[in-house]
């Protein structure tokens, strides 16, 4: 198969989405008219990824029925199934045939982010792992104490803003990225951010000034089914 790669991350229990995810596995939850997964094999395949493979585990004989071999789309559709709960970076151990640099993202993410562009400003800066970010923001609803070591008042902050980079759950990697995940082992994000970073390997951060949400929680799952219906259009490039 020739073309860009992508593999989505759909193997998750979705607790935090119960009881809807009682029913139906995550990736299937309807946003509009389409399950957020189809919404992301579309937003693929108008980005010119022609081979997608979902790593699968909680539920998978549903999630391959709903999309077979992805010739509803235009695209090839594989699955790599996972017989234990490995987290989020160690499936990619379990899949063969990865090209020297690919897409690997969530099932779960809403976002109207160019994934195209991502991966070539990845290939451009011959980066060994980007990751896609949304500049999120925490305001303090108190007013914050700062003390010294005799517990006497220095500084007061009245409900404070606080803004930081957080992942959305998009990354491009090399291959490399390979040799710092174990076989057969539970590996997240995580794990293999504190790796590479105590390898001093270099991790890029490419930021998205656009639209991101997950549906990992109820509220935040109805947000999306807004924000889809609002912009259609936008999400879908129509």
């Amino acid at each position: 198969m020739n073309g860009k790669r992508a593999i989505i991350l759909a193997g998750g229990k979705g607790t935090r989405l119960r009881p809807y995810t009682v029913v139906l596995p995550k990736p299937l939850m309807p946003i509009g008219e389409y399950p957020i997964l189809e919404v992301i094999v579309r937003q693929l395949a108008i980005s010119g990824f022609s081979h997608l493979t979902m790593a699968v585990n909680h539920q998978s004989d549903i999630i391959k029925s709903f999309f077979g071999d992805g010739s509803k789309w235009n695209i090839d559709i594989d699955y790599s199934l996972e017989y234990q709960s490995l987290g989020t970076m160690a499936p990619l151990k379990l899949i063969n045939d990865l090209p020297e640099n690919f897409l690997v993202l969530n099932g779960d993410v809403l976002t109207d982010l160019d994934f195209s562009n991502f991966f070539h400003q990845h290939l451009n800066q011959k980066n060994l792992f980007s990751i896609s970010t949304s500049l999120r923001e925490h305001i303090v609803d108190y007013g914050v104490l700062k003390t010294d070591s005799n517990n006497q008042l220095v500084k007061f902050i009245e409900k404070p803003n606080y803004q930081y980079q957080v992942s959305m759950g998009v990354y491009a990697l090399n291959r490399k990225v390979l040799d710092y995940i174990p076989s057969k082992k539970t590996f997240g994000f995580d794990d293999l951010m504190y790796k590479l970073l105590y390898k001093n390997k270099v991790v890029k951060i490419l930021e998205h000034d656009g639209y991101w949400l997950d549906i990992g929680r109820p509220d935040d799952y109805m947000q999306a089914i807004d924000a889809f219906e609002e912009n259609k259009k936008s999400f879908l490039h129509e």
